[in-house]
């Protein structure tokens, strides 16, 4: 195969069916083409139809081009458990695209499980609890405070544009003192994948649960009232979720996951329903983009 991005385009065009090879295989990695940052944009265009912007998205990142971010920008020496892309909102992206720019010194690999994989490695008790879905719940400030503002994650200043996409998300949402934004939504905890019908696991509870944030998050859920919390879950039906369930579900999905370990120029398409994503803890620099389309 040629290199480069021309390369790269004709061995995509030899595919006879790139979308239905994505569904058997879940996740598809493009090595040895030599892709660099300026000449990732055909690419892009080629495997994402329409990018989305990473509206109401929790994660730190910044935005580098057009409808392109980092992957995220949480510090390195931290494991982030398996997750599929904002499956905790009205809407969530089909396929992600990620690039390698810059691979880590050390570790830095990004992890991806199968769904249903994920979702048969759980105890059965489990399963039946989440059966019935989740509440999350934002806390978004205006500018000062803990975690994203809901500027930021809105990617506006206009409080009637978020009200507009809340509303279209099916979301309840209130304006509270000091111009900070409270959002909840009711979701499922698992989702049928619309080709192949395979039922994965498909929520974020243990990443917006304080029992996976560490010891400070923990520490500040026993102070602070867990509606204030910047982001929480609960059951459906406002009951807890017990801290032994969601960190059954964040270490089966990661002892049930394979890494993607980087080299420079790699590109890894995932279907964003079939797989979850997560990230090793690194040493050294590590820069990886991604993009996003329904």
């Amino acid at each position: 195969m040629e290199p480069g991005v021309d390369g790269l385009h004709s061995y995509l065009e030899s595919l006879e069916d790139l979308a239905g090879l994505l569904s058997r295989e879940k996740a598809l990695v493009f090595r040895g083409f030599g892709i660099e940052e300026g000449t990732l944009g055909p690419i892009m265009d080629r495997l994402l139809d329409n990018r989305l912007a990473y509206v109401h998205g929790n994660s730190p990142r910044t935005k580098v081009g057009q409808n392109v971010y980092t992957s995220t920008e949480y510090p390195a020496e931290f494991v982030i458990s398996m997750h599929n892309e904002l499956s905790y909102a009205h809407r969530w992206p089909s396929r992600l695209l990620f690039f390698c720019d810059l691979a880590a010194e050390t570790g830095g690999a990004t992890p991806v499980v199968d769904g249903a994989r994920w979702l048969a490695s759980l105890d059965g008790e489990v399963r039946e609890a989440y059966s019935g879905g989740l509440r999350y719940t934002q806390n978004l400030h205006g500018g000062r405070g803990l975690g994203k503002s809901w500027q930021q994650t809105f990617e506006t200043e206009d409080r009637d544009e978020v009200e507009r996409f809340l509303a279209d998300a099916e979301a309840s949402w209130e304006w509270l003192r000091g111009d900070t934004l409270r959002v909840t939504q009711l979701r499922p905890s698992t989702l049928r994948h619309p080709v192949t019908d395979a039922e994965v696991w498909f929520n974020q509870s243990d990443q917006w649960h304080p029992a996976t944030l560490g010891e400070d998050a923990a520490a500040l859920a026993k102070v602070v009232p867990a509606d204030q919390l910047p982001q929480a879950v609960t059951f459906a039906d406002g009951s807890p979720i017990p801290e032994e369930y969601v960190l059954q579900v964040r270490d089966r999905g990661l002892d049930a996951a394979v890494d993607v370990d980087w080299r420079d120029g790699d590109l890894l398409l995932i279907d964003n329903i079939l797989v979850g994503h997560g990230r090793r803890a690194f040493t050294g620099r590590r820069r990886v983009l991604v993009a996003m389309s329904d």
